[in-house]
C-alpha cells in the first residue's frame, strides 16, 4: 500500500531504505530491528565491530528485509561519501537516516584532555553533520526524507562528569532544530530521539546498587527499554509524521521534563 500525505512519498514502506549509524549493538541495534520487522530495506553501518554487526544482519534477515551491511569512520568525510557510493552501487539510497553513532565519556571536566573532547564532539556531533549534509540531497530531491538523531536527555538538563557528552549532545539538539527550519520546505523532517537512562553497554560502569538508586530517582521506577526507544523513532520515520519536525523527544521515565 502506498502512503502519501501531504507532501509525502508515493513509496510503499517495503520500497524505503534506512541507514542506521553505530548500529552494531543497543539502542542502533534496535532500531535497525524494528525497521527490517516492516520490510524496509536496512543499512547497518558500524566502525570495528564487524561480528557484531553481522548478528544484528542476521536478525534483520529473518524478518525478510534485504539488510546491508557497511563499514566507515564516519569523523571522516571521504570514508562517508565512500560508503554513499557504496550504497549507490547495490541500488541503496536512504531515505531515512538514523545518526545514531556515538561515544560517551565519564569523569571530571577538569580531567579531560583536549583530544578526548576533541574525539567526544566528532563522533557524536560531527558525524551528524557530516552524515546529514552527504544523504540529505537525495532527500530533498525526492521532496521527503527523514533525518533522526539520537541524542541524550543529558543534551537537555546537563549531567555532571560529562560535560563533553553534554556539549556534543546539546550540540546535536541545536543542530537538530535549526536544520529543522532548513528542509521543511522540501518535505524533509529533523528530529531529534534524547533517551533517559536505558538498559544497554553504556550503563556497564554502575553496579548494581549504583543502578537500584538510579532507578528510585526516575518516576516510572525503571530504567528504560532499547525497544521502547526504537518504537518512537520508528514513528517520526513514518510518512504520517510528516508535521512533526524540529522536535527533541526524550524518552525518559519522567526523570527530567
Amino acid at each position: 500500500m502506498s502512503l502519501n500525505h501531504g507532501m509525502g512519498t508515493d513509496k510503499s514502506i517495503g520500497e524505503m531504505t534506512v541507514l542506521v549509524t553505530g548500529a552494531s549493538r543497543g539502542i542502533g541495534a534496535q532500531i535497525a530491528l524494528r525497521f527490517a520487522s516492516v520490510g524496509m530495506n536496512v543499512v547497518i553501518h558500524y566502525m570495528n565491530s564487524h561480528e557484531a554487526a553481522n548478528e544484528v544482519a542476521r536478525q534483520c534477515l529473518d524478518f525478510g528485509a534485504k539488510v546491508f551491511t557497511v563499514s566507515a569512520d564516519l569523523r571522516s568525510r571521504e570514508q562517508i561519501i565512500r560508503m554513499k557510493e557504496k550504497l549507490e552501487s547495490h541500488g541503496l539510497k536512504p531515505d531515512i537516516l538514523v545518526n545514531n553513532a556515538g561515544i560517551s565519556h565519564y569523569g571530571l571536566l577538569s580531567d579531560v584532555d583536549e583530544e578526548v573532547w576533541d574525539d567526544i564532539m566528532a563522533v557524536n556531533l560531527k558525524s551528524v553533520f557530516l552524515c546529514s549534509q552527504i544523504f540529505m540531497p537525495d532527500m530533498i530531491s525526492q521532496r521527503f526524507g527523514r533525518i533522526i538523531n539520537v541524542s541524550s536527555v543529558w543534551g537537555i538538563s546537563g549531567g555532571s562528569c560529562e560535560v563533553a557528552y553534554s556539549a556534543a549532545k546539546g550540540g546535536v539538539n541545536a543542530f537538530t532544530k535549526a536544520l529543522a527550519k532548513e528542509l521543511a520546505p522540501s518535505g524533509v523532517t529533523v528530529n531529534a530521539v534524547a533517551p533517559g537512562a536505558v538498559k544497554t553497554d553504556m550503563m556497564g560502569r554502575f553496579d548494581e546498587e549504583e543502578l537500584r538508586q538510579l532507578e528510585e530517582e526516575i518516576p516510572a521506577g525503571r530504567l528504560g527499554d532499547p525497544g521502547e526507544i526504537s518504537s518512537l523513532v520508528y514513528f517520526l520515520a513514518l510518512p504520517e509524521s510528516g508535521y512533526i519536525t524540529g522536535q527533541i523527544i526524550s524518552p525518559n521515565g519522567g526523570w527530567v521534563t
